[in-house]
């Protein structure tokens, strides 16, 4: 089961599962574009279902996991991909706008983990997947709400994997860097190490069959990301404030 099936990340990884065999269940909540994603899994022989919903109603994702055992019997790997993005200037916060990405990005993940867990502990195996990001790690100009829905999503799937692993169910964590996806379509800030979509949905299905804990790309990037966290704060600020990627 894929959330944020209809565009980006999770329309690239839920194709390129369907073709190496997997069946789909397709959430987000443009039913009429996971239709047109379903024809086109279907068209290759494929098996995919479309199951309109928004991640942020608990009883919605329910029910599009009800229909998914229905229709296939057995939710074997979640990838919670539902995101969005924000990009304010803290001068200009709105609270509104920060629920917002907290409600899609975590509290959207935890609800569609909490549709598939009860199943996945009864049988004692299965995978939940969350597409975290790089911004995770620390806070970057113009991302607080993105950056801090990110680090959120990166330490509940971390606890979960702690709980559940023991019990036969695997936790995956992605931090990707910048992907040409309709999230950075329009941004003329600079985006180092940019990937093709079909590139990063490469490495994070080779991340996903491996069971990695955790998997962060690019690598040159990551790298850079994970130099500032050991970085005095006054060194990661000077860096930080001299390096936006927002505009």
């Amino acid at each position: 089961m894929v959330t944020g099936a209809s565009s980006g990340i999770g329309r690239g990884v839920a194709v390129e599962l369907a073709r190496r065999g997997a069946r789909l269940g397709l959430v987000a909540r443009r039913r009429e574009t996971l239709l047109e994603i379903a024809a086109e899994i279907e068209s290759f022989g494929g098996l995919a279902v479309a199951l309109p919903g928004d991640v942020r109603d608990a009883n919605a994702v329910e029910a599009a996991a009800d229909r998914f055992r229905e229709r296939f019997g057995v939710i074997d790997v979640l990838i919670a991909n539902a995101g969005i993005g924000s990009t304010n200037d803290a001068a200009e916060l709105r609270a509104g706008e920060v629920a917002g990405v907290i409600n899609v990005n975590l509290i959207g993940a935890a609800n569609s983990v909490a549709a598939v867990i009860p199943d996945m502990v009864a049988k004692g195996h299965g995978q939940l997947v969350v597409i975290s990001s790089l911004a995770a790690y620390r806070g970057l100009p113009k991302s607080a709400a993105y950056c801090a829905s990110k680090a959120a999503v990166s330490a509940f799937f971390e606890s979960l994997r702690l709980d559940l692993q023991p019990r036969g169910i695997d936790v995956t964590i992605i931090h990707p860097g910048f992907i040409k996806t309709p999230l950075t379509a329009g941004r003329h800030a600079q985006m180092p190490f940019l990937m093709e979509l079909d590139v990063a949905v490469g490495k994070i299905l080779r991340a996903i069959e491996k069971k990695k804990k955790s998997y962060a790309f690019p690598w040159q990037l990551a790298s850079v990301v994970r130099a500032g966290m050991i970085m005095p704060t006054s060194l990661y600020d000077w860096i930080s404030r001299r390096n936006s990627f927002r505009e």
